[in-house]
């Protein structure tokens, strides 16, 4: 009796459907594609994650305060000049003359402005560096990633690194300083022969690591030019270590051109920069009076090259996914 009466219900149920109830579902391709879609940017996670890194995002205003300063000092009211040498009524030099007043960082041996001449060598110091930096970055990227991923040249280069990097690099620079004209042109050209080794080699290292995954082994069955395989597959998982150590080759580049300045193989006097200044705080910082002439362009270099190694490691440490919420 049971049985008969639920047989009962479901036959009152299939009489009550009707093709009303059921209506074909309307397929629209555009909400498919809103709900399998993601909004992740690599470059926008990078970024977020390094604004919320408090000390990065203070010494990078800090850098490009100091930067923008640089540039517009110059054009500011009461500027003087870098290079010309004061003199009082009678013709004599004001020499040595200490902070305050007319002359904000005092004058140097000779009578020339410090103020003027701080924020000049700043700014040839910061070209000098970021030239220099940049190069290296850019040759050291593509020697590497070619050597490490075309297995033909990995022998040539081998050997060509092996008797590069077996001179002393500060040989190298000093014959470079030597032979040719002291300029600005000079120096970035002396470091820039060598610069590159560091970055080459580590590079070429971490492509040797990844070359033969399974997506890149996919990539080449496919026929993937080589080019197309480095600069989509293997590039993009190096970017943190490559921003790092163009930021650390910037101050390392200005710290080369301060030790050549320093041992009378950098630019002339004639052309101010931190190392020049460096220099000649060094002849006088003896006297107790005179230390200011050494502690104004030390302080400026300490403040770049600090802000450098803070923003390399801050970027580095954004730039890996595996910190992108």
């Amino acid at each position: 009796m049971m049985l008969q009466g639920r047989a009962d219900r479901v036959c009152e149920n299939l009489d009550r459907l009707n093709q009303d109830l059921f209506r074909p579902a309307v397929v629209d391709a555009t909400v498919g594609e809103r709900v399998g879609y993601s909004n992740y940017s690599y470059w926008h996670s990078t970024w977020k994650v390094f604004m919320q890194n408090r000390v990065a995002v203070f010494f990078i205003c800090l850098l490009l305060g100091l930067l923008l300063f640089t540039f517009i000092q110059p054009f500011l009211p009461n500027q003087k000049s870098a290079t010309e040498i004061f003199t009082d009524g009678g013709g004599k030099q004001l020499r040595n003359i200490p902070p305050g007043g007319e002359f904000r960082f005092g004058t140097n041996a000779i009578g020339q402005d410090l103020w003027a001449r701080i924020w000049s060598g700043t700014r040839t110091s910061m070209f000098i560096g970021m030239a220099v930096g940049l190069f290296n970055a850019l040759a050291g990227v593509t020697i590497g990633s070619m050597w490490g991923y075309v297995r033909k040249l990995d022998r040539l280069i081998t050997e060509l690194y092996n008797v590069v990097q077996n001179i002393p690099e500060t040989v190298i620079l000093i014959l470079v300083a030597y032979i040719l004209r002291p300029g600005i042109v000079t120096i970035i050209f002396a470091m820039c022969i060598t610069g590159w080794l560091p970055t080459a080699r580590y590079v070429r290292n971490q492509i040797i690591i990844i070359r033969d995954r399974e997506f890149n082994l996919a990539s080449r069955c496919l026929g993937t030019p080589v080019s197309r395989i480095i600069t989509k597959n293997l590039l993009p998982q190096l970017v943190s270590v490559i921003m790092m150590r163009t930021a650390l080759a910037i101050p390392l580049a200005i710290g080369h051109e301060v030790f050549l300045t320093y041992i009378g193989l950098g630019l002339p006097v004639s052309i101010p920069s931190l190392g020049n200044l460096v220099n000649e705080g060094r002849i006088v910082m003896m006297s107790p009076a005179l230390r200011y002439q050494l502690l104004y362009p030390s302080l400026i270099l300490s403040l770049i090259t600090i802000s450098f190694y803070i923003l390399g490691n801050a970027f580095a440490d954004a730039a890996d996914p595996r910190n992108h919420v």
